[in-house]
């Protein structure tokens, strides 16, 4: 087939890599039990009230969804002091980062970012003819000044993963504060906040809906997907100026967000003992996993999202290999060019201690 059938973009487009379906590795492996550490899902399971709001819409999908979703944008704009127009619904937090792309970026456009950071942005910037600009870790931090210092009269966005993905530090209120106090108004920043409801219980968090509140020219990227547990379903939000989500309404498809997604995201809004569970379990495994780090001399990154990022000294996609042979998988740091780390995703204290056991087992 002639390339020249397609966008030039594909060329030189890396897809994202996702982590191995459990399916996968029991047929490959001859496995019957598998912990699945690499994609930050939710070991907890579901939010109860989210799975009972889709039953009670399972006799309704011959019925197209509310193409504006708008109870659940009404709601979501009541928990975050916004109006429901502040709003943008999508098919996960994947799908909001590419109607932001459609909506600003033009060929030659450019999208400022870390270099070592959650890549779905800048992809799709590439693929519409924009540029990306990266801007090199700084003692595993993403750097903000060097990102300034990035900024030309084509860029058209900084993106600020935090907590960053995949090494599950946040930054600080001190440092988003200058960061905000030195870009251009009229650049936009999105903060990816995916881990958000981890990442509050740090006192160091900023509050981005206070930074929206003062700055229009930003979007604040939240999901459902992590910490009440239906990332099957594929819920995300922004919330942005009525301006800014306008201009994204007119790209994001009309029946974007399910029928059974939207009722299961306002069942999740209201599960709060789950998300307190979801948060307690999380911090639990990450204590857990840190004893282990520390016992084996191991290097590994504060997290204050639902993974970790450690330095196991070894190469990454063996000791990833080592762990799926004992039914555990977890994302080697090897594709983001970190050749001897592990993101692993936290779980419950069964999970977790299958991984640490494991993990000792192999480095020893």
């Amino acid at each position: 087939m002639s390339k020249s059938l397609f966008r030039n973009e594909l060329s030189k487009l890396r897809p994202y890599v996702p982590g191995k379906p459990i399916e996968e590795v029991q047929k490959e492996y001859g496995i019957d039990e598998v912990v699945k550490l690499a994609s930050n899902e939710n070991q907890l399971g579901p939010s109860p009230k989210a799975m009972e709001a889709v039953k009670k819409q399972v006799e309704n999908i011959n019925v197209y969804p509310d193409p504006a979703s708008m109870e659940l944008r009404t709601k979501l704009a009541e928990k975050y002091g916004l109006e429901y127009d502040n709003i943008v619904v999508g098919n996960g937090g994947e799908q909001i980062l590419q109607i932001i792309s459609q909506t600003f970026i033009d060929a030659g456009d450019e999208v400022v970012s870390a270099d070592t950071t959650f890549t779905i942005l800048g992809i799709w910037a590439e693929h519409l003819g924009g540029k990306l600009v990266t801007v090199p870790i700084d003692g595993y931090k993403q750097d903000f000044k060097g990102m300034i210092e990035k900024i030309s009269k084509n860029t058209k966005l900084i993106y600020v993963c935090n907590p960053n993905n995949p090494l599950g530090n946040i930054m600080t209120k001190d440092e988003v504060e200058y960061l905000v106090e030195n870009v251009p108004d009229d650049i936009v920043i999105v903060f990816d906040e995916a881990y958000y409801d981890f990442a509050k219980v740090n006192p160091d968090y900023p509050e981005s809906v206070d930074i929206l509140k003062q700055r229009p020219n930003t979007i604040i990227l939240r999901t459902f997907s992590k910490v009440t547990g239906i990332a099957g379903v594929r819920v995300g939000f922004a919330l942005t100026s009525k301006e800014i989500a306008t201009e994204m309404g007119k790209v994001k498809g009309t029946f974007n967000v399910n029928r059974l997604a939207q009722a299961a995201a306002l069942g999740a809004l209201e599960d709060e003992e789950h998300i307190k569970n979801t948060v307690e379990m999380n911090y639990k495994s990450l204590g857990m996993m840190e004893e282990c780090f520390e016992s084996l001399g191991l290097e590994y990154i504060k997290s204050n999202a639902n993974f970790v990022f450690v330095n196991t000294g070894k190469n990454s996609n063996m000791v990833s290999e080592e762990l799926l042979k004992r039914g555990i998988v977890v994302k080697a740091g090897s594709i983001w060019g970190w050749d001897t780390w592990l993101r692993v995703s936290t779980g419950t204290v069964k999970q977790t201690e299958k991984f640490t056991n494991a993990l000792k087992e192999i480095l020893k």
